[in-house]
């Protein structure tokens, strides 16, 4: 067993050391045409000069590519998403550079290194047989979850910081609006003051626009990317202002003070729930403590007593 799976070990570790040299040798052409890609699409990005951010990116280019293979020819057999749905999870968690087969790559990479580690170190440490299954069995699951896990807590977080942020772009395009700007300038203006996830969703929207879609086609994308209720609110009210030729102004007015009454409720059901989420640190770690320091004494004043 040990034999197979140094062997195991020694093959992917020729497989690695081969990528890595071979992106070292490479230069940073491939670099530089992303960035400027990047920057057309929506995004700014400067590319540093620095030899040691330079084969920094080499390595990393360097496993990206060992994963874009592995989950092309390995992974993506063995995963039970699509890669549809994985690319949309990838898209609202802002990883607009990563692609589904480098995914199913990582976790095929995890999902066997991670138990060939443990099985390797266990076998020298003459670990219970029982425990030595285990242990390889739960880190091959935890290394085949723990990427999508990543994807799903960065995909929350990121949708939760638009939804914190959309009132201030409904406030300001309310002032730019009414000032005497189109909505098209206004969200312009709105991107190019704002920043975060909220404002690299619009420089994508505006985008989309300039390509060649309608205004309507480049919201409805949007919310794609970022499914959230408000932004849901804010494309439809949008959407039906553009249609039947209602005001913008007082649409997002309305919608302004919407998102306020929205935020002030999601801040007292957060308050409400402290003390919920407050009450099992107090019993289990709290508690106890207060408990050994108040009663400890008495205990052992009655035990002399008794003795």
């Amino acid at each position: 067993m040990l034999t197979i799976i140094a062997i195991a070990a020694i093959v992917l570790l020729g497989v690695a050391v081969m990528l890595i040299v071979r992106g070292l040798s490479s230069g940073g052409v491939a670099t530089s045409e992303t960035v400027s890609q990047i920057g057309a699409y929506g995004f700014r990005g400067t590319l540093r000069s620095s030899s040691a951010d330079g084969e920094t990116r080499s390595l990393r280019r360097s496993f990206d590519r060992l994963a874009s293979w592995l989950g092309a020819n390995v992974g993506r057999r063995l995963s039970r998403l699509g890669e549809s749905e994985l690319r949309e999870r990838l898209i609202a968690a802002g990883m607009y550079t990563s692609s589904p087969g480098r995914i199913f790559g990582y976790q095929f990479i995890l999902g066997v290194g991670l138990p060939l580690t443990w099985l390797w170190v266990a076998g020298f440490a003459g670990v219970n047989p029982i425990l030595y299954i285990v242990g390889a069995i739960v880190l091959a699951a935890c290394g085949w979850i723990l990427p999508l896990a990543y994807i799903d807590y960065t995909r929350r977080k990121r949708l939760e910081t638009i939804e914190y942020d959309l009132p201030d772009l409904i406030d300001l395009l309310v002032v730019t609006i009414e000032a005497g700007l189109s909505f098209t300038a206004s969200l312009r203006m709105a991107a190019g003051r704002m920043s975060g996830p909220l404002a690299q969703e619009l420089r994508l929207t505006l985008q989309e626009q300039s390509m060649g879609l309608t205004l309507t086609e480049s919201l409805h994308n949007l919310l794609r990317r970022a499914e959230t209720p408000g932004v849901r609110s804010f494309v439809r009210a949008m959407t039906q202002g553009e249609q039947l030729g209602v005001s913008t102004g007082q649409i997002l007015r309305t919608l302004a003070d919407e998102m306020r009454k929205r935020r002030k409720a999601a801040a007292e059901e957060r308050a409400q729930k402290a003390p919920i989420k407050m009450l099992f640190p107090l019993l289990i770690f709290i508690f106890p403590s207060m408990f050994v320091i108040i009663l400890l004494p008495a205990i052992l004043r009655i035990s002399d007593a008794l003795s």
